[in-house]
């Protein structure tokens, strides 16, 4: 008798590479929502995997009793209760390496743009006023001679910085612990680095211990010539302060890929014009969305054929057990 395939839940939106490449392998059961209450007895008592693109709450990953697996699309997973996981010695994987080239990429972009507006010039030139009101103004900022400081430093904010260097800026960071493998400046806190540097990415997770850490007086210290560039997670920056030091030119400019309540960006961001705003596009390329699709996927075969994930979060660095095969 051909033995059972495994059962692999996909609650609410996921990525059609996921989608498609599911079914070869295991018997796919999709929900409109990781919403507890459209869980089946049968659907609990048969699913042993989960790919999610989003939230997943504590009480979801409880409503499975044979669940040993959670595969994130993104390499956050902040939406996930890895600890939860954990307890229930519940394996969960995210999709890291393969969407950093691409963030890094963003981010640059992202900085020239709020530096040297191209968006508006581009519609400047789009809506004739090139030809009928003259050349698009000078614009007020400039990379040259700044000092560029990262708010995390793991894999992405590395490449950025790779990147940065060869603009001839300078470069700190700030991280829980001083990095003995790199040589650029370190700042034992946020505060610190903000007083030293003009320019701060944002480039941590989010998580309790984050949120809202750049705030009013992180920003005063940025001053008045300071650009705030945030590629990580919304939830890391006090919206209200940053629309205030935007308002009140406490800081220069900001460009911003994330956001506290997405897809809902704040009135006030929309109508400044020292702002720079993308709806989440670090990693939005077919190359790298299909890429960390593949990893989703390699990581649940992997997990069921070898005993253990491709790329486990810290939380859950499990192997599957013989019970569970």
């Amino acid at each position: 008798m051909a033995q059972q395939r495994p059962i692999v839940l996909v609650p609410g939106k996921m990525s059609q590479r996921v989608l498609d490449r599911l079914p070869e392998t295991f018997e796919l059961v999709r929900l409109a929502s990781a919403d507890p209450a459209l869980v089946t007895a049968e659907d609990a008592a048969r699913v042993s995997g989960i790919a999610i693109q989003g939230k997943l709450a504590s009480a979801f990953i409880d409503a499975f009793p044979k669940l040993e697996i959670i595969a994130s699309f993104g390499v956050g997973y902040d939406g996930v209760d890895a600890a939860h996981a954990a307890s229930r010695g519940v394996a969960v994987t995210n999709t890291p390496d393969v969407l950093t080239d691409e963030v890094a990429d963003t981010a640059i972009g992202l900085l020239l743009n709020t530096l040297r507006r191209f968006p508006v010039a581009e519609n400047y030139l789009r809506q004739g006023r090139w030809a009928r009101d003259g050349a698009f103004p000078l614009s007020p900022l400039t990379l040259r001679g700044r000092t560029v400081g990262f708010y995390g430093l793991g894999r992405i904010g590395l490449a950025i910085a790779h990147r940065l260097e060869s603009f001839g800026v300078s470069i700190g960071y700030h991280t829980r612990s001083k990095r003995e493998d790199i040589s650029y400046a370190y700042y034992p806190t946020l505060k610190t680095m903000a007083d030293a540097v003009d320019t701060m990415i944002v480039i941590v997770p989010g998580s309790e211990s984050t949120r809202a850490t750049v705030n009013a007086d992180v920003l005063s210290a940025l001053g008045k010539n300071g650009v705030l560039i945030n590629v990580g997670r919304g939830s890391t920056v006090d919206e209200k302060a940053l629309v205030e030091a935007l308002e009140q030119g406490v800081i220069a400019a900001a460009g911003l890929d994330v956001f506290e309540n997405e897809p809902h960006v704040p009135e006030a961001l929309m109508t400044l014009e020292n702002v720079s705003l993308l709806p989440h596009v670090g990693s939005a390329s077919e190359a790298t969305r299909n890429a960390m699709g593949d990893l989703v996927v390699d990581n649940l075969i992997a997990w069921f054929d070898k005993g253990e994930a491709l790329t486990p979060v810290p939380e859950t660095p499990f192997r599957r057990s013989k019970s569970q095969a």
